[in-house]
Order: C-alpha cells, then structure tokens, then sequence
C-alpha cells in the first residue's frame, strides 16, 4: 500500500512526548522519516522505540530550543544529510508561570518568549532554504486558544502564542507565491502533563487525547494541502483564514 508521505522529511519539535510525540508517530505511519527534536533522551528514545514497531524511521536529535546555534548546525546537517525538509511541525512549547501579570520577573518572561515564540523564529530562519527544496515544503505551528482569549494569569504563554501566531501569518504571506504552505493548529484542551500542570483540577478523561488531535495534523503536512496562512482549530473541526474584514 503507498503511504501518502513515503520519502518526505518530517522535524517535530517537542517530540519526546504530548502532541509532538503523537504527531511524530502519526507522521511515520503515513510513511515520512522523522527529525525528532526534544529536550528529553529517554522520550526520544520511546518514541524511536514505537516508530520502529510501526515499521517507520527516526532521527533523534536531543537539543533544547533555547539553544539557537545548534537549531543553526541542525539545519546545516538537514542540508548534508538530505538536501531538503518537507515538513516542519513546531510544536514545543512550555506554559510558564500561572501569576498576575505584576508577579512574573523577568526570566520567566523571557524563558517562555524563548521556547515559545525566538525558537521558532530560529527554525523559520534556518529551516525555511530546505522547505523550498521540497516540492510541497509544509509547515505546522502549534498555537492556543489563549492566544486570542488572553486568559488571565497565563500572560507569558498567552503572549508567546500570539505573536506565534503573527510570525506564522507573516511567513506564510512572504511566502505565498512558493508551493511552501505554512498553518497554523490549535488542539484546544488535550490530554497532556503541560495541561494538567495549568489546570489541574481537570478530569483529564473528559479531554480529547493527543492521538486524536495529530490525526488532524497529518492532513495539513500533506503535499495535496493547498491552503496557507489559516488556522485549524481542532475544538471545532474549523478551518479559519486570518483575512481582516474589509
């Protein structure tokens, strides 16, 4: 059976466990190799673990976002090792502080802003040469709902994320007139330890899993996925555009 990604070239980043580890796995089985990115060793090594049972291939690259010189040498060794990337999926993230905003210093700001919205930015800038090798480059951030709700006390995570979600829109406008498609995903609330951290007097049995959302990633790193600069929002099964009303 052909698998509708066999022979493209998939970075995940936050790879080690979450959407990221959902989404790395579903990726594989539809046939991409996967460039897994996260802090963590033994997550990888998890997730290398269950992509082999699944039949697929994974690169493990142990390296922490905040680290923009090496997202600099692992762009240079995409480019030895494979001359191109297909897709990229920036999904890691951490939550920050839950405090008023006039509680939060410095560092935790800046820590959140680094992960959450300079790493991104590194991997675009470093990233986006092999995208454009690829025939159908596609890129999928992963946002949140607060980013537009700015719900109170989570205002470095819900700032990081909008401005995530500006970075994308603009990429994907300079970007237009390339086969380079660039979107973004917003799980809503999922079954995950960064949710739990934030909200933890959750039932997590009521929440959608992470396998259940990387199902709707998938679609969206497809080189048939024509649409650029939208916005899936997985709560409503929605595909939204960004357009400013006239």
């Amino acid at each position: 059976m052909s698998l509708p990604l066999a022979d493209r070239i998939a970075l995940v980043t936050g790879a080690s466990r979450g959407i990221g580890y959902a989404a790395a796995r579903a990726l594989a089985k539809a046939g991409a190799h996967i460039v897994a990115v996260a802090r963590t060793q033994g997550g990888l090594e998890e997730l290398d673990d269950e992509i082999r049972k699944d039949g697929g291939k994974a690169t493990l690259v142990p390296l922490s976002l905040t680290d923009f010189d090496g997202i600099a040498r692992l762009g240079a060794a995409l480019h030895e090792r494979h001359g191109k990337l297909d897709i990229l999926v920036g999904n890691a993230g951490v939550a920050g502080p839950s405090s008023p905003l006039g509680h939060i210093d410095m560092k935790p700001w800046n820590d959140v802003l680094a992960v959450n919205l300079s790493a991104n930015f590194q991997l675009i800038r470093c990233l986006e040469p092999l995208l454009k090798k690829s025939e159908a480059g596609r890129a999928v951030f992963i946002t949140s709902g607060v980013a537009n709700k700015a719900t109170g006390y989570l205002g470095p995570y819900a700032a990081s994320k909008a401005a995530l979600e500006a970075l994308a829109r603009v990429w994907a406008h300079e970007t237009a007139s390339t086969p380079l498609r660039i979107n973004l995903f917003n799980p809503g609330p999922i079954r995950t330890r960064m949710r739990a951290a934030v909200f933890p007097g959750e039932d997590p049995t009521t929440l959608d899993t992470p396998e259940q959302a990387a199902e709707l990633i998938v679609p969206m790193c497809l080189p048939t996925w024509d649409e650029s600069g939208k916005f899936f929002d997985y709560p409503t099964r929605s595909l939204l555009s960004f357009q400013p009303p006239a």
